[in-house]
């Protein structure tokens, strides 16, 4: 980081993301068994697995955004999972009505472009205002 004004944009970014993944997590809580039947309606295997994977990805990762904990790892992980969100949740090239197919599409690109943000914090570390920060030597690298 070379200004100041780097590590409140980062973490600026940091909150954006989480607010997204935190509240779907807690959603994802409150209606556990209509989420577990939305995976199953799509057909993602292994539901008992990948359910409460997906809801601690999304609560914890959320929360280790806004505290800026172990940055570099975690926002890999969150990059693979929006990604892997997309392809499965947001399938438009299998959607026939042409509205539901646009909403579609709309959040794929969404997810691709978060992912794409998630790539960027990779690169960028947590900043200093943020756990890693505060645990690095100053000017080192937050892994």
């Amino acid at each position: 980081m070379t200004r100041p004004v780097d590590s409140g944009v980062i973490l600026i970014a940091r909150i954006a993301l989480a607010v997204l993944f935190l509240w779907g997590g807690v959603m994802k809580l409150l209606g556990y068994a209509g989420f577990v039947g939305y995976l199953n309606s799509k057909g993602v295997p292994l539901v008992q697995v990948a359910a409460p994977v997906a809801t601690a990805v999304e609560a914890l990762g959320g929360l280790l955004l806004i505290v800026g904990f172990k940055i570099r790892p975690l926002a890999l992980i969150m990059a693979v999972y929006t990604v892997a969100t997309a392809v499965l949740g947001h399938d438009f090239w299998n959607v026939t009505d042409p509205a539901l197919q646009r909403d579609m599409v709309i959040h794929f690109w969404k997810n691709i472009g978060i992912a794409g943000g998630f790539l960027l914090l990779f690169v960028t570390g947590a900043g200093r205002i943020s756990i890693d920060g505060a645990r690095s030597p100053r000017g080192g690298l937050n892994l």
